[in-house]
């Protein structure tokens, strides 16, 4: 009987590890000079996140002797905001996180975050510091860079003459329709929303430049606060990074009501149960922890995607060594 031939080579050339090196050290380096400190948390915690559209990687190990079911960090946030209430000042971490079942062109489940908090600044100060980050990492391929600001709602009404925080339900499914898009998503009417946003919106974005994605849907605001934007509308206090229509990053200015924030867990978590999800332990370390944290924006930028974005390669898989499939 014939043995399987395993291809054991990485997905990536040797000049694609070199490059992540490099981003590494420059990465380092831009934090080094503003003084914000590195840090490091554990990947795996007793609580996950109750995200409805983020699925935990589950796994078994013994504390104390006690069997117990942790989960793999989706992002490094809530341990991180535990050290800003502990006096840590502006800290970042470069680390793996992990989300289960995603894979394909721009997705594996397993991949590299850069994470930063910045208390005393506000989402503007952070987009300049991104703005400063891009300059010092892409200059070999863009020179210097301007991002532009876009907020949520004026990105819909330029590409499909729809307010998407007016809009009702009929509204975004006849939208739909009218773009092509004939799934039948029943009453979610965040669906219909998600479904322009991610076949018709961000495909266009960050072509001329970068731009930075502000002002999301109140209902998107996870742990982000929420304010009133010029037109006195309830929105996210929250912008996303696009680059050749590549979500590259997602800034928060930090929620720090823990009483909001246990609401909105409870809130996910009604749903996951509704859609027959898992339903996730809430992390009361956080929660307790808020009251003590500082105001502060912070952000979490996917290394992959930008090393995708400087290398000028359409597919993870040729940035990262050995993707889930060959892992």
């Amino acid at each position: 009987m014939s043995q399987p031939k395993f291809d054991y080579q990485p997905t990536c050339s040797l000049n694609a590890l070199r490059a992540r090196a490099k981003m590494y050290a420059q990465i380092r380096q831009f934090f080094a000079e503003r003084s914000v400190l590195e840090v490091e948390t554990p990947v795996l915690s007793q609580a996950g996140v109750t995200d409805v559209h983020l699925a935990s990687v589950q796994a078994q190990r013994h504390v104390l002797g006690k069997r117990q079911t942790h989960y793999l960090q989706t992002s490094p946030e809530f341990a991180m905001k535990r050290l800003l209430a502990s006096g840590s000042g502006p800290i970042y971490q470069i680390c793996k996180v992990f989300r289960d079942d995603e894979h394909g062109r721009k997705h594996n489940s397993e991949f590299s975050m850069l994470e930063w908090y910045r208390p005393g600044f506000s989402l503007k100060d952070l987009m300049h510091e991104v703005a400063d980050l891009l300059n010092a990492v892409l200059a070999q391929r863009f020179g210097q860079v301007r991002p532009a600001i876009l907020s949520y709602k004026h990105a819909f009404m330029d590409r499909l003459d729809l307010n998407p925080l007016q809009a009702s339900l009929k509204e975004l499914k006849d939208c739909c329709s009218r773009v092509g898009l004939n799934l039948d998503l029943g009453d979610d009417r965040l669906g219909y929303m998600d479904l322009l946003f991610s076949h018709v919106v961000e495909p266009s974005l960050g072509f001329d430049a970068p731009v930075f994605l502000t002002d999301f849907p109140p209902e998107l605001a996870s742990l982000a606060k929420t304010r009133s934007d010029e037109d006195g509308e309830l929105v996210a206090a929250r912008f996303e990074l696009y680059i050749e229509g590549l979500e590259l990053a997602n800034a928060y200015d930090e929620l720090i009501d823990a009483e909001v924030l246990r609401s909105r867990f409870a809130a996910d978590n009604a749903e996951r149960a509704k859609l027959g999800l898992h339903v996730m332990p809430v992390d009361e370390y956080l929660l307790a922890a808020l009251p003590q944290m500082p105001e502060c924006s912070g952000i979490a930028l996917g290394v992959d995607r930008l090393l995708m974005i400087a290398a000028e390669q359409m597919r993870l898989d040729r940035v990262i060594a050995f993707p889930a499939d060959r892992s």
